[in-house]
């Protein structure tokens, strides 16, 4: 029974781990972490870059139903709610899809507003990036359908 008794408790010495090697463990995690964390954030800037473009596209082609039933843009004053509900304000649609042409306007992946712009006929749809203000740089940098 003795010699029982002492192989128990030098296989319960054993069993845990020690402190320096749960350090070490950590440790190699944080290295892990620091290497993969910065890749991942790159990759998740990207999607909503392309996320922006494919909403662009879409509103685009909301915004070219509406010419062609209307013959015209919807003001930059109309803005971009005119593809959800018929404006009242000039230049009033005369032939306006009933049920509007979007069920909604998005918000850009960042939460902004796109921003309409009606010039002489030409529209243009900006997002303005992670910043959320026009102009920019780099990753900051605006992303338009004139891209």
């Amino acid at each position: 029974m003795n010699g029982k008794h002492r192989t128990i408790r030098r296989m319960a010495r054993r069993a845990g781990f020690t402190l320096i090697e749960i350090m070490v463990v950590v440790v190699i995690l944080g290295l892990l972490a620091a290497l993969v964390v910065p890749r991942i954030g790159s990759q998740v800037d990207e999607a909503k870059r392309t996320m922006v473009r494919t909403q662009i596209k879409e509103l685009e082609g909301a915004l070219d139903m509406y010419r062609l039933n209307n013959g015209f843009y919807p003001s930059t004053q109309q803005g971009l709610d005119a593809l959800v509900k018929a404006p009242t304000t000039s230049p009033v649609p005369k032939r306006y899809q009933e049920g509007g042409y979007i069920k909604s306007v998005p918000d850009d992946p960042w939460g902004n507003p796109y921003i309409y712009r009606n010039k002489n006929g030409r529209v243009q749809i900006v997002s303005t990036g992670p910043d959320g203000e026009e102009g920019g740089e780099g990753n900051d940098a605006d992303i338009t359908n004139d891209d």
